[in-house]
C-alpha cells in the first residue's frame, strides 16, 4: 500500500505544530522516555541543525502533559499523564549577545518570559542578581504546583560561540553564563529533570561551576540516533519521498554521523534533497565555517591527513576559549565524525573521518578558495583536471600538475 506524501517539517523546532499538521515525524519518543528512566542531569552535544530544538521542545510538551500531542507515539501508553510539571525553557538561539550587559538583558527577558507563563510572581526583580533571579522562579513555581521543575536549555553555549573571535568578550560571557547554570546545581532538590543541549562541549571546570551530576550523553552508544535520521527512517517515514531518487546517493551524500552507536542522516540535508529533488550540500551552505577556516589556516594544518585524525576523550572534548583544538572544533561542528574506537593502555582512542561527500567536499572546496589566490584559476583547474581524470589523460595529468608546481613562488 502506497503511503500518502505529507509536509516536511523543514526549519520547524516546535512539536506540536509538526503533531497538529499533517508533517513527517520521526518518533523520538523512545529515547526521551529512556533519558527519563536512568536519571535527572543530562548534556547533549550535536552540530547545529541536526534537531536539538525539536528535542527540547518534544520534552517541555511531555513534561507539561499534553497528552493528544504523543498519541500514537512510542511513549503514549508508557507514560502518567495525570501529572504536569512546571518547565523552565532557556533558549539563546535566537539573535546574537555581544557583551556581558546584553546576557544580562537577555537573562533577564527569559527569565520574566518564564514568570509569566507559569503565571507566578518571584521576589523583587529589581533588586537581586539573574542567579537569585533564577533560584527565585524555581523555588516559586515547586512551591505554587507542588511538583518539581524541569529545565531545558537549548543553545547553552551560542554567545560564547558568536565571539570566539574576540576572546576577552567571549571570556566574560562564558563567566555569565556559569553564574546562571550553577544555579541548577545549587537548586538540586528542586529539580526533576534538566537536560542542557548545544554544539560545543565546554569543560566542566570552565562553564558548569560544579554541576557534577549532568551526565553527559554526547558520545553514549544508546543515544547516537537520538537526533537526526537512521537509514530505517529514511525507509520508512520518508518512503514516500523515496522515487526517483538514487537510494545509495542520498546515504553517500548526508549520511555517516555517529557517536559510537548508530549512525544518522543529516536531517536539514535529507529534507531540502526530498523538497529541490537535486544532491546538494544544503546544511554546509547555512553557514560558512569562517572561524574554522581562519584556525586551519593559521594553524597550517595538512589537508591529506585532516579526515583520518586519532585522538582520546580528553583531546575530543577539549574545548574553551583559551584551548581550541581542531579536532574538537571540527568533531563538534560536524566535520568530523566517529569512525570506530579502540581501548589503548586503558583509554578510548577514537579514529575519525570526515562523515560523508557533502561534508568533504564542500569543506575541501571552501579550503581551496580560502588558499588560492585567483578563485576564478581554481575552478578552471577542477573542470580541467575533472575530465583529464574521465579520460584517463596521464600526460595531461602530468603537464597540469607541472604547471600547478611551476606556479609555487621559488621561496
Amino acid at each position: 500500500m502506497n503511503m500518502p506524501q505529507k509536509k516536511l517539517p523543514i526549519g520547524i523546532q516546535t512539536f506540536a505544530k509538526i503533531r497538529d499538521e499533517p508533517y513527517y515525524y520521526v518518533d523520538k519518543t523512545s529515547y526521551l522516555l529512556a533519558l527519563i528512566e536512568n536519571g535527572t542531569h543530562y548534556f547533549l552535544s550535536r552540530p547545529r541543525r541536526f534537531g536539538k530544538s525539536l528535542l527540547i521542545d518534544t520534552l517541555a510538551e511531555l513534561f507539561a502533559g499534553n497528552q493528544a500531542l504523543f498519541e500514537g507515539l512510542y511513549i503514549y501508553d508508557k507514560w502518567d499523564w495525570s501529572v504536569q510539571y512546571p518547565v523552565i525553557r532557556i533558549s539563546f538561539g535566537g539573535g546574537v549577545v555581544n557583551d556581558h550587559s546584553q546576557l544580562e538583558n537577555r537573562c533577564l527577558a527569559l527569565l520574566r518570559s518564564n514568570e509569566k507563563r507559569l503565571d507566578i510572581v518571584c521576589d523583587d526583580k529589581g533588586s537581586i542578581s539573574i542567579s537569585n533571579y533564577f533560584e527565585s522562579l524555581i523555588q516559586t513555581a515547586v512551591a505554587k504546583t507542588g511538583q518539581r521543575v524541569v529545565i531545558l536549555v537549548d543553545e547553552y553555549d551560542k554567545p560564547i560561540l558568536d565571539n570566539l573571535t574576540r576572546p576577552e568578550q567571549a571570556k566574560a560571557l562564558r563567566d555569565g553564563l556559569r553564574n546562571l547554570y550553577s544555579v541548577i546545581k545549587d537548586n538540586d532538590a528542586y529539580v526533576k529533570f534538566a537536560m542542557l543541549t548545544g554544539v560545543s562541549k565546554f569543560s566542566k571546570v570552565s562553564i558548569f561551576s560544579g554541576l557534577n551530576n549532568l551526565n553527559d550523553i554526547t558520545l553514549d552508544a544508546p543515544y547516537s540516533a537520538i537526533c537526526g535520521y537512521t537509514d530505517e527512517d529514511i525507509d520508512t517515514v520518508f518512503a514516500p519521498e523515496l522515487d526517483g531518487l538514487d537510494r545509495e546517493e542520498i546515504r553517500r551524500w548526508y549520511n555517516g554521523y555517529n557517536w559510537t552507536g548508530e549512525s544518522v542522516y543529516n536531517p536539514f540535508d535529507v529534507l531540502l534533497l526530498f523538497r529541490e529533488r537535486t544532491f546538494n550540500a544544503y546544511w554546509f551552505e547555512t553557514g560558512t565555517p569562517t572561524f574554522l577556516i581562519d584556525l586551519l589556516t593559521q594553524r597550517q594544518v595538512q589537508l591529506p591527513v585532516l579526515g583520518q585524525v586519532e585522538t582520546d576523550i580528553e583531546l575530543l572534548s577539549s574545548f574553551d576559549v583559551e584551548d581550541i583544538s581542531v579536532e574538537a572544533l571540527m568533531f563538534q561542528a560536524g566535520y568530523l565524525t566517529i569512525d570506530r574506537q579502540e581501548w589503548f593502555d586503558g583509554n578510548h582512542i577514537y579514529y575519525m573521518r570526515y562523515p560523508n561527500k557533502e561534508v568533504y567536499q564542500s569543506l575541501h572546496s571552501c579550503l581551496l578558495k580560502a588558499w588560492t589566490r585567483n578563485p576564478q584559476h581554481t575552478v578552471k583547474h577542477k573542470k580541467s583536471l575533472y575530465y583529464l581524470l574521465k579520460d584517463n589523460d596521464f600526460e595531461g595529468m602530468k603537464k597540469l600538475f607541472t604547471a600547478f608546481f611551476a606556479s609555487i613562488p621559488h621561496d
